[in-house]
This record gives C-alpha cells, structure tokens and sequence, in this order.
C-alpha cells in the first residue's frame, strides 16, 4: 500500500475512535453506558443520524448547531476528533506500524480522555486509571523498550512519589492537597513507561502546572489556593516522554 494511502486511512479511522473518545469524555463521569444509547443532541435529545455523525465534516456543514433544536455543539468535538487523528499520526511516523505504536496510541487516547474530564468534573475515574495499570504491565512483555521489572518500578515509584507529596501536604497545611485518582494516574503511566517516565512526567508536569497556575492566578486575581486540576499536566507531561522522552533526557545529560 502506498505510504499516502495508508496515512489517509489512518488519519480517517482515528478521526472516528477519537469521535468515540469524546463520547466516552462525555458518559463515563455520569456513569452512563457508552454503547447505548446511539449518539444524540445533548440539548434535545434527539437521535443524531449518521450522516451528521460523520467526524469534523459534519460540525462544518451544520456550523457547530444541531439539526433538530439548533442548539450549539461545543467546538472540542472536532478539536478532540483532529487530536486523535494527529496523535495517530504521531505514534505511525514514530514507531511505525508496530505493537509498539498500537500500545503507545491506546495509551494516549486513555490520555486524552482522562485529561479532559478531569477539566470538566475534577476527577480521574477508577474505571480508566486502575485497568490501565494491569494494561500497561501486560504491555512490557510485548515491548522491547520496556522491560517489566521497569514497568513494575514505574507502578510503585508512579504510585508512591505522588502519594508520599500528597502525605506531606497534609501534614504541613493540614488539607488535602491532591487527590487520589492522580496518584492512581501517575501509577499508570508509570506502567507504560517505567521510572523514567515518572520522573520525566513528574518533572514536566510541575513544570508545566506551576507555569500555568502562576498565569491563571494573575488573570483571575485568585490566590495559591486556587484549585487546579493535575491530570491535565500529567498527560501532557507522560505524552511528551512518549515521543521525545528519550531523546530529551539524553539532551539534558550531554549538557553536564
């Protein structure tokens, strides 16, 4: 098959998992099934046909507004749909067409969708955060980056950093100042991508949080106690050790 060829048609089926991504960003914090019902309006329930289900096309001919009641769709739909189809991408141009890109993409996608309901409801589900830490040890066997003793020790150091900061949190403030579903987060990234993972996505998610948190207390006019959902930056922080991890790490060290 001609390399174009197949990037379309990856980059087309992507766009369709990530439109059952953001079903599933949309269903699984109201524990609500994500098979049934079918696709529907969120004003009006009504039930959308698939020719207006069609992935970015269809927000584009409708402009962003259902066809029965006319009530706007938020622009993530797409956004998350063309996510989807770049990190597809990403993982083909980076690994190929391999067990590892097929492992590396599923862990994203889980990604994805965690970092985008943690913004909407602050919370990390256990149904997506605790499989995926068997799902990544299982995945060491069929890696050849990650061996499973360094999947292992990512689940207890991803698990434990997290847990030992939130510890001493509360013993210096007296409150609680993370939650658990990051620590349960960390310890699945941690089975996808060892200890040097979690210190990477430490590292880069504090780095990132604490950048983003400074900005938005200096718009908003809040004070240190603002409260900022973490998931967000761990994905982000786990997603770029995925793709340029390595290669940074090795950047950082040749520097000394």
């Amino acid at each position: 098959m001609p390399e174009a060829i197949l990037i379309g048609f990856l980059f087309i089926v992507s766009l369709c998992l990530g439109s059952f991504l953001n079903v599933c960003i949309w269903r699984i914090p109201t524990s609500q099934s994500i098979v049934l019902p079918g696709s529907m309006c969120p004003s009006c329930k009504h039930p959308i046909q698939f020719y207006d289900n069609i992935p970015v096309i269809s927000f584009l001919i409708l402009r962003g507004r259902c066809r029965g009641c006319g009530a706007s769709i938020s622009v993530r739909y797409p956004l998350v749909e063309l996510a989807t189809g770049g990190l597809a991408l990403g993982t083909y141009f980076k690994f190929g067409i391999s067990i590892e890109a097929l492992i590396a993409f599923g862990f994203i996608c889980m990604l994805l969708v965690v970092a985008l309901i943690d913004i909407d409801h602050r919370i990390i589900p256990d149904i997506i955060s605790l499989p995926a830490i068997p799902a990544g040890f299982i995945a060491s066997f069929f890696l050849s980056s990650l061996s499973w003793t360094d999947s292992l020790l990512g689940i207890l150091s991803g698990g434990g950093i997290l847990l030992a900061v939130a510890w001493l949190y509360y013993r210096i403030t007296g409150k609680e100042g993370m939650g658990g579903g990051d620590v349960k987060l960390l310890a699945a990234i941690g089975a996808f991508t060892g200890w040097q993972g979690v210190i990477f996505t430490v590292f880069v998610s504090s780095l990132a949080g604490s950048i983003s948190g400074f900005i938005l207390m200096a718009r908003s006019g809040k004070t240190m106690k603002m409260a900022i959902p973490f998931g967000p930056f761990l994905s982000l922080g786990a997603v770029i050790f995925v793709f340029w991890g390595q290669e940074l790490i090795r950047w950082y060290f040749r520097l000394f």
